[in-house]
């Protein structure tokens, strides 16, 4: 069986639970990615957060297209 090539390190912090904004901080990158909701995402929540982010569900979907 073949070793895997790398390891990602990722920590995750809930920024804002009442509007659902969290960041994920990747190992050798200085920028967190974002999430958040937008959209019908919102609608579910019940929230109007003031800013809009991708979801994490919008970050699978590009991720497996590209």
């Amino acid at each position: 069986m073949s070793k895997p090539i790398a390891l990602t390190n990722i920590t995750i912090y809930q920024e804002d639970t009442r509007n659902k904004v969290k960041k994920a901080y990747v190992d050798g990158f200085e920028e967190p990615l974002t999430f958040g909701v937008h959209g019908g995402v919102k609608e579910f929540y019940g929230v109007n957060p003031e800013v809009q982010y991708p979801s994490t569900l919008d970050h699978l979907v590009a991720a497996a297209g590209g």
